[in-house]
């Protein structure tokens, strides 16, 4: 089954798609700083549409939020999440959502994972020669492959 995994964001959304352990696709949708919000928001509705058009996934993971300091971020990225999951719907894919902690646990085994740990679980597992990049993109994959642990538990 075709997965695309989201990790939301305003500035730099990352996107992967895997199919079982190979992965397909994946990269990060970059909007300019200082843009105004709405025209960035129109650049990852586009983007997003084009990736499902290309890749044509068959479902989209995709990570919840979690508020930790900045509220003001948060804010933008809830706004850039929003988007993603409006592009899911339209575009008929289910949604599955996963927590920050939920992605560390299924993929390192341990909740407070770090990033590069993360990277590397993810190389790991789609048996890829370097860690994903950028980070966003790692992560993305990570959403990917948690929900296709998921689906094989289910």
């Amino acid at each position: 089954m075709r997965i695309l995994g989201i990790d939301p964001g305003t500035g730099i959304c990352g996107f992967g798609v895997i199919d079982g352990t190979i992965a397909l696709d994946y990269g990060v949708i970059s909007t300019p700083p200082h843009t105004p919000l709405e025209v960035r928001l129109e650049d990852i509705y586009n983007s997003l549409h084009e990736i499902i058009k290309q890749d044509r996934p068959e479902v989209m993971a995709i990570e919840k939020l979690f508020f930790k300091q900045n509220i003001t971020t948060g804010i933008s990225v809830a706004e850039a999440r929003g988007v993603c999951l409006l592009v899911a719907k339209q575009c008929n894919l289910p949604i599955y959502e996963y927590t920050p902690n939920q992605i560390k646990n299924a993929i390192c085994g341990y909740g407070m994972a770090h990033k590069p740990q993360i990277q590397e679980m993810v190389r790991v597992h789609l048996k890829l020669a370097n860690t994903p990049k950028p980070d966003d993109a790692a992560d993305a994959l990570a959403v990917a492959i948690v929900h296709s642990f998921a689906m094989r538990t289910s």
